[in-house]
């Protein structure tokens, strides 16, 4: 079971791919994603519901797509290099319902000129959604880019919106 493996899965937000090496997810990747996996990455395709890890990792998204889930307790491989772990782990940080910009990811890592960096890492961000990568906004609160599309940041930010601050934005 340690040799890499997908499915594919519907959900709110379209057919995502999740990837998987033994008994840890690897990747979730939206259709048309900027970075999709490599065949490597994908491995064999398997049936989701005869898979250990891939229903519960799909129940799961179901209850966050619902309001029903703020935290996911699925347990997560990524494989990047030094910087882009440190970042990925920054992202983990990120409340539900919360936002940060890349600068202020880059200030905890040490310098505001490592933005750049860091949303380039953002962007390889192997585990959307469940690492929160849709967190992480431009310095003026723009939304900037988001491998599963901006339509896709904007609902999951949505979800996430505080009830007072959604109010808010109604009037």
């Amino acid at each position: 079971m340690d040799e890499s493996r997908h499915a594919i899965v519907p959900t709110a937000l379209g057919e995502l791919t999740l990837t998987a090496e033994g008994h840890a997810l690897t990747g979730l990747f939206f259709p048309e994603h900027w970075h999709p996996p490599t065949p490597a990455q994908l491995g064999d395709q398997v049936e989701a519901a005869a898979d250990p890890l891939f229903p519960r990792t799909l129940a799961q998204l179901e209850e966050y797509l619902a309001g029903e889930r703020r935290d996911f307790d699925l347990p997560l491989r990524t494989h990047g290099d030094a910087f882009s772990e440190k970042v990925w782990a920054l992202l983990r940080e990120i409340p539900y319902g919360a936002t940060t910009t890349y600068g202020a990811l880059a200030e905890q890592l040490g310098s505001r000129g490592l933005a750049q960096r860091v949303g380039q890492c953002v962007g390889r961000n192997p585990l959307s959604i469940l690492i929160p990568c849709h967190r992480v906004v431009g310095a003026d609160g723009s939304l900037t880019g988001y491998a599963g599309g901006l339509e896709r940041k904007r609902a999951l930010l949505e979800l996430e919106e505080p009830a007072e601050r959604a109010a808010e934005r109604l009037f």
